[in-house]
């Protein structure tokens, strides 16, 4: 683990500005939102994870998700700053974002956008990946 950087759900911790700023003008699939609709989906958020650097508290990274708690969720704006990629920061938001939150059985969905976003450091991403990535409900899954 590399404690140069913490990961923390508190809703208020969230810097608007910073993920404003990223939301705006880096990340291509959400670039039509307003400020204030960014500001509504957070506050409205099921679930919100963002990863700081440790001593400075600088937000590094951030993750959005709304559910009904029990059998969905959807996974949106997921999103690591270029210069601090490559250091796992991506698997860990979605560790605690997805394993460790309060609804780990959710079948969970995210956007093709959402998908790329969270895999592009690794490569693997491609704009002809399917439009829809989903985690299978509990009884789906394999042990």
């Amino acid at each position: 683990m590399n404690d140069a950087y913490e990961l923390d759900d508190d809703p208020a911790r969230i810097q608007l500005d910073t993920v404003w700023h990223w939301l705006s003008t880096e990340a291509y699939w959400g670039r039509w939102r307003s400020r204030t609709d960014v500001e509504t989906q957070i506050a409205n958020a099921w679930r919100v994870v963002g990863v700081y650097r440790s001593g400075t508290g600088e937000q590094v990274g951030f993750a959005r998700a709304v559910s009904d708690g029990v059998g969905f969720a959807y996974l949106a704006d997921v999103y690591v700053h270029a210069e601090h990629r490559g250091h796992g920061l991506g698997k860990r938001l979605m560790r605690l974002m997805i394993d460790d939150g309060p609804a780990p059985t959710c079948a969970g969905r995210c956007s093709r956008a959402t998908r790329t976003a969270s895999i592009a450091s690794s490569g693997s991403a491609s704009p002809t990946a399917p439009r829809w990535c989903a985690r299978p409900a509990p009884s789906d899954r394999t042990a």
